[in-house]
């Protein structure tokens, strides 16, 4: 199983990024995805996550009303949208499948991360 995440990259405060994880339809069929995120020094927190069937999503309180996730099934894509980006959202992202619909416990596959970077 392989999760390849990319779009990451340096932004001025205030700009936009929309990061891509692609695998295989068998890994994210019936399967939960989400994002992750680890700034320099903490602990990796959650960031958002998205049901594949149904399509409901969840987020981190720091990034409602500003991020967005969502799903391609066509092209086994999921995708986080990342507008009015902070300093503080600086942190390599990860994307990662769960085994089950829902976005609950640890996910099982995890794919490599993606560095973004926002300045002030």
């Amino acid at each position: 199983v392989q999760l390849q995440a990319s779009g990451g990259g340096l932004v001025q405060a205030g700009g936009s990024l929309r990061l891509s994880c692609a695998a295989s339809r068998r890994t994210f069929s019936n399967n939960a995805v989400a994002w992750f995120r680890q700034a320099p020094g903490k602990g990796r927190e959650f960031v958002a996550g998205i049901t594949w069937n149904a399509g409901r999503s969840s987020y981190t309180d720091s990034v409602k009303g500003r991020f967005t996730i969502s799903r391609d099934g066509a092209k086994n894509t999921v995708y986080l949208q990342m507008n009015s980006l902070k300093p503080e959202d600086t942190a390599v992202y990860f994307c990662a499948s769960y085994i089950g619909a829902s976005v609950t416990g640890d996910p099982r596959y995890w794919g490599q991360g993606t560095q973004v970077t926002v300045s002030s």
